[in-house]
């Protein structure tokens, strides 16, 4: 039932529509067997009208099918184009650390797993328990009619089945290509996971990868699946096509050379009729039709998780936050579970004054809060008691979005995009290959249109080719998370020498979180958590 309303939430008008022409269609079935009967019984000079009307409701009872299956397929793929965004669009308003706790396991599932179920389902449930009973019954009835006449029967569904295979054939390319589309959006929505703090603290980026990437391929996948399962059905129109006329064979010419009992050939073509659709559709219906009202409910489930947690965006106000002198915060308190840990750790109260174009250093030990701290200053944590303050401004709900776009930050788990997104395009190409060179990767990567050639690198290359995209970005506050960890000695003397002294140049504020302490003097102010707290 929640199958049902899910597709009427959707489109209310083009279920009713598409369940009128398939009501059409079987009406116009049930007129064929009462011609077929009066067919059988009727004197020859009549043969040749029925004929006539026979036809004329063969193609009336497809054509009508087919479109009433066209628009079910459409509905349903449209439902589900629309509910991947909707849940797309939901993570990336909802607050990291709720994202957190939900796993990014069973994000995907949900996003992908759990729709491709209602997708592959939503047409067949209301139709599987009449099927099941009507094969049973007419299989059985058959067998006891007549054993040779049986086999006949089975002759012609296996002559269904070769049309079918068929026209599945002209239909296997839009297959591969709503699976290559599916593909991407999986990787797309790995996008979302993995690169949320990117996504998050970048609304052009953001905004751009919905645009560019995840609604293209949603929309080609939903264009593949439409044409695909449309061929699908044309391919079960022709079966049925080929069947009346052997339907009609047996009818109007076979008993012309060959005596059969009026009342056996009457009750075969009357079972056969109606065994044949049910029959054809019970073996489309089957994959995955115990696990989609499930699938419906954790989507649910999920969704209105994320509803209740999702943080409110001013979307109409896209005007940077100013941030011309200091950023502070104010007995801030954050609470969270460690890993292998029972007990909350707590992080603060943390009172902390940043001043426009300092270089702070962050230390201290594993697991005293460092990268914590750090998504706390970004808005990527809502603190849970305390506040911060931008020139004295107060973050809020309503300013928290601009707040984040302060910020350009590398965590230890950053996510590396294989494309610039949100990013001016005006000679960007040239500026990328200017840092290539002083990162010393032009011989590893070319970019074209803003498009890295490869993002396969080691890790230190790959923190390099981030520390480009910050660069680009221009922000003015940056947030290095052990960025030199993976660095080998040189790169490191050239972060800490000349990159972080170059941005403080240009007016930056600037966090790192270290262990480096060689380097620990080039730093206006070294800040220490102990356990976290403030030392």
């Amino acid at each position: 039932m929640n199958l049902i309303w899910f597709l009427l939430r959707s489109s209310w008008l083009t279920l009713i529509i598409g369940a009128v022409m398939g009501s059409v269609s079987g009406a116009c079935r049930t007129l064929l067997l009462a011609r077929i009967n009066a067919g059988i019984n009727s004197p020859s000079a009549a043969t040749t009208f029925l004929l006539w009307n026979f036809v004329g409701l063969a193609i009336v009872s497809i054509l009508t099918s087919i479109f009433s299956q066209y628009l079910l397929v459409k509905l349903s793929q449209s439902a589900v184009y629309r509910l991947r965004l909707r849940l797309s669009e939901s993570i990336l308003a909802c607050p990291l650390r709720h994202l957190e706790k939900l796993g990014a396991n069973r994000l995907l599932a949900t996003l992908t797993e759990d729709i491709n179920t209602i997708s592959d389902t939503v047409l067949i449930l209301p139709f599987l328990c009449i099927n099941l009973a009507l094969i049973i019954g007419c299989l059985i009835y058959l067998v006891w009619l007549s054993f040779p006449v049986f086999l006949i029967a089975i002759t012609i569904i296996i002559l269904g089945f070769v049309i079918v295979q068929f026209f599945l054939s002209k239909a296997y390319r839009l297959f591969m290509v709503a699976r290559e589309e599916e593909d991407r959006l999986i990787k797309h929505f790995r996008t979302i996971t993995d690169g949320i703090k990117e996504l998050k603290l970048n609304r052009s980026r953001r905004e751009a990868f919905l645009t560019e990437d995840l609604r293209v391929s949603a929309a080609a996948s939903r264009e593949a699946n439409i044409g695909s399962m449309t061929i699908l059905a044309i391919s079960e129109g022709n079966s049925q096509l080929l069947f009346f006329i052997i339907l009609g064979l047996l009818v109007f010419a076979l008993p012309q050379f060959l005596i059969i009992q009026t009342s056996v050939l009457s009750s075969y073509v009357v079972t056969i009729t109606y065994l044949m659709q049910p029959f054809d559709s019970t073996l489309k219906m089957l994959p995955g039709i115990s696990q989609a009202s499930v699938a419906l409910q954790k989507i649910d489930t999920l969704g209105l998780s994320l509803a209740s947690n999702s943080e409110t965006f001013a979307e109409t106000n896209h005007k940077p936050l100013p941030f011309n002198q200091s950023l502070e915060l104010k007995e801030v308190i954050h609470t969270y579970y460690r890993e292998n840990e029972e007990n909350s750790f707590t992080l603060g109260p943390i009172n902390l004054l940043l001043h426009s174009g300092e270089l702070v250093f962050l230390i201290g030990g594993n697991g005293s809060g460092k990268s914590t701290l750090g998504k706390l200053i970004a808005g990527l944590y809502i603190p849970e008691q305390g506040e911060i303050l931008v020139d004295g401004c107060v973050i809020n709900d309503n300013n928290r979005e601009n707040y984040c776009q302060l910020f350009t930050a590398i965590f230890s788990d950053f996510y590396l995009f294989e494309k610039l997104l949100g990013i001016n395009n005006n000679g960007l190409d040239l500026q990328v290959q200017n840092y290539l060179e002083k990162l010393q990767l032009q011989n590893k990567i070319n970019v074209n249109k803003g498009v890295f050639s490869t993002i396969e690198l080691s890790q230190g290359q790959r923190k390099r080719l981030a520390l480009l995209t910050a660069y680009l970005e221009n922000r003015p506050i940056y947030i290095f998370d052990e960025w030199a960890a993976e660095q080998d000695p040189y790169f490191r003397e050239i972060f800490y020498q000349q990159l972080l002294p170059e941005l403080k140049r240009r007016g930056k504020t600037i966090i790192v979180i270290t262990h480096d302490d060689r380097y620990f003097h080039l730093a206006d102010r070294l800040i220490k958590l102990d356990y976290g707290k403030l030392v």
